[in-house]
């Protein structure tokens, strides 16, 4: 009997020849799911092009394998991320709003790399970098270990640039400002993850405050929103929320960086409502990696996604 549509699933393509369904499976699931495959079996959770398979059964290349996971849940979010550019070694990736790059506490298997790594031959493929959940654009992977391993300690000089677009609350006196100051962790804040530019007369409360610099272009404005384009000439940990709202133009949607990180704290706690969204003018932070320049030993690659100026 096939299990009810509603028990969460994962399906997985077959590129090559495999002496079994569990070899095949065994390293792909999570530890805890990979010792329940004879149960999964048995109770006919595995299908193989939507028929019940066994453990030892071989598989061809073309195949789909689904396994039904009845005990678990994951938050649902959105999985449709594209491929931008490729080459022997790398992939340019488009990552959508609110997609994990990698496992959380909600979801182990909807998460960009494991995505990867179920829908294309690269079963091994690694983070390059990371993009926070919430923000959308341009991420790079290695096809294998050994790309990672090459490409990983070379990343500051393979990223040659890197540019965002960021909708903000309220419209800059500006339109072209180059932003340079020390960015920290702070003693005491109640988000521990929260970023501060650091203030001379209490320098004492930050932790190891590093350099950072950012290049901000006023791109469009919009009945008190602006469109702003960020180029990031330090990678810092939240340096653009962080350097926005500091210039009094947060985000909009950021939980952290605006409203005094009030939405962040009660999302923990209570969640948030759909006046709350309202009141935080989205459901996710409207931050979008647009471009990233790529130096390479015989070129350099421009990747691009479409344009985000819609608000």
């Amino acid at each position: 009997m096939i299990p009810e549509s509603d028990e969460f699933s994962l399906t997985f393509r077959v590129f090559s020849a495999q002496r079994s369904v569990f070899q095949f499976l065994r390293h792909r699931l999570v530890d805890a799911h990979g010792a329940q495959l004879a149960d999964l079996s048995s109770s006919y959770r595995i299908l193989i092009d939507n028929q019940p398979a066994s453990l030892n059964q071989a598989l061809d290349a073309g195949q789909k394998v689904t396994v039904f996971l009845p005990e678990h849940q994951e938050e649902v979010v959105d999985t449709r991320w594209k491929l931008l550019w490729e080459n022997t070694e790398l992939l340019a990736l488009y990552k959508p709003h609110l997609l994990p790059v990698s496992r959380t506490t909600r979801n182990l298997y909807h998460t960009l790399i494991s995505l990867v790594r179920r829908e294309t031959v690269y079963d091994q493929c690694q983070l390059l970098h990371r993009l926070d959940t919430e923000t959308a654009g341009v991420i790079l992977l290695a096809k294998d270990r050994a790309a990672d391993r090459k490409w990983k300690p070379k990343l500051n000089q393979l990223m040659l640039k890197k540019v965002y677009h960021a909708w903000v609350s309220g419209e800059p006196s500006w339109d072209v400002h180059r932003f340079e100051c020390e960015l920290s962790e702070k003693e005491g804040s109640l988000i521990r993850s929260q970023v501060y530019v650091v203030e001379p007369d209490s320098a004492d409360l930050f932790k190891k405050p590093k350099y950072s610099k950012t290049i901000f272009t006023v791109l469009q404005r919009k009945a008190g929103y602006t469109l702003i384009e960020c180029e990031l000439c330090t990678g810092r940990k939240h340096q653009i929320r962080a350097q926005l709202a500091y210039l009094g133009h947060p985000i909009l949607g950021d939980k952290i960086y605006a409203h005094q990180g009030r939405y962040y704290l009660q999302r923990l706690t209570e969640g948030l409502s759909a006046l709350d969204y309202q009141c935080l003018s989205s459901p996710y932070q409207r931050l979008e990696a647009v471009k990233v320049v790529l130096s390479l030993p015989d070129e350099k690659v421009e990747i691009t996604t479409d344009a985000y100026s819609h608000l």
